[in-house]
C-alpha cells in the first residue's frame, strides 16, 4: 500500500477484520480476509491491498487532472507519479500538489476505494509456490546411535520479500520443525485401548533450545509476475519440507544406514 499511494510506511494504518466467539465477542466491520493457511496469507492480503491502493491512487490522480485549480489540470495521467503523499509530474519533481491540498479544496474529508484479488488457477502452466534447497550437517555417535544436527542451511525463493526479518524467522522456525519431524516427533498408538499413548507434551518429543543447531537462512528474491500483482509467495511450511530428507541423507552418509521412516531413532542405527 505504501508503494501504491506513495506514502511513507509510518503514515499507513493497516487493520484487518477480527472476529471472535462467545458472549463478549466483537467484530470489526472490515472486509473478509484469507485465513493464514498454506502460506497463502501474505500473498492474498498484500495483493488485495495493492489493488485497492492502486485504485485509490488512480482516483485521486484523475480528480486532480480534472480540477481546474490543480497544478495537474489536463496532465496525462501516465505522467503523474506519487511520492511522499504528493502527486507530481514525472519530468518535474517540484510540481503537483499533495493529497491533503486536493481534498481540502474540494471539501472532502476522505476518499475510499475497494480492491479484491482471487488466486490464479492451477492450470496457468507455471509453478507458483516458493522453492528452495536445504542442507543438513549431522554427527552420529558410533556407540550410542545418537544423532545430533550440527548445522542447517536453507536457500529459499519466496518471490518478493515484504519483511526480511519476519520471513527469515518463519523459515527458521519451519526448519526446526523439520528437525523435530526427522528425529523426535512421532505418535504411538496404544493398540489395547485404541488411543494415542503419547498424547501430551510430556511424552510427545519436540525440539528445544538444546537441540537447535546453527540455522542459516538465505532469502533469494525472484520477480514473479504470474503468482499475484506483487509477486509475493508464502514462507513458513516451506522451511520444513526438505529438512527431514536432508537429515536422513546426512545420516545415511555418516552411517551407511538408509532409514525410510520418521522419526529416525536410536534403534534404527544400532
Amino acid at each position: 500500500m505504501s508503494v501504491a499511494i506513495g506514502q511513507p510506511l509510518d503514515r499507513v494504518d493497516g487493520r484487518a477484520k477480527v472476529t471472535g466467539a462467545g458472549r463478549y465477542s466483537a467484530e470489526i466491520a472490515l472486509p473478509n480476509t484469507s485465513s493464514a493457511v498454506g502460506s497463502a496469507g501474505a500473498g492474498m492480503v498484500s495483493s488485495a491491498v495493492h489493488v485497492a491502493a492502486t485504485a485509490l491512487r488512480d482516483q485521486l490522480v484523475a480528480q486532480a487532472i480534472a480540477d481546474g485549480k490543480s497544478p495537474l489540470r489536463g496532465a496525462d495521467p501516465r505522467a503523474v507519479v506519487v511520492r511522499d503523499g504528493r502527486m507530481v509530474l514525472l519530468d518535474r519533481p517540484g510540481s503537483g500538489e499533495s493529497y491533503s491540498e486536493l481534498l481540502k479544496r474540494n471539501f472532502l474529508e476522505e476518499v475510499d476505494a475497494l480492491g479484491s484479488w482471487n488466486p490464479t488457477g492451477a492450470d496457468t502452466g507455471y509453478a507458483q509456490t516458493t522453492f528452495g534447497v536445504q542442507f543438513a550437517e549431522v554427527a552420529v555417535d558410533a556407540d550410542l546411535g545418537l544423532v545430533r544436527v550440527r548445522r542447517l542451511v536453507g536457500a529459499l525463493a519466496p518471490g518478493r520479500v515484504l519483511n526480511p526479518g519476519m520471513a527469515r524467522s518463519q523459515l527458521m522456525g519451519g526448519m526446526l520443525w523439520g528437525l523435530g519431524q526427522a528425529l523426535l516427533e512421532g505418535t504411538r498408538m496404544d493398540v489395547r485401548l485404541g488411543r494415542w499413548a503419547n498424547a501430551s507434551l510430556g511424552d510427545y518429543l519436540v525440539p528445544v533450545n538444546a537441540d537447535a543447531p546453527n540455522v542459516d537462512v538465505e532469502l533469494v528474491e525472484v520477480a514473479d509476475q504470474v503468482v499475484n500483482p506483487l509477486g509475493v509467495k508464502g514462507v513458513g511450511e516451506i522451511g520444513q519440507v526438505g529438512v527431514a530428507a536432508a537429515i536422513a541423507n546426512a545420516v545415511f552418509h555418516a552411517t551407511g544406514r538408509r532409514v525410510r521412516h520418521l522419526p529416525i531413532t536410536v534403534e534404527d542405527l544400532l
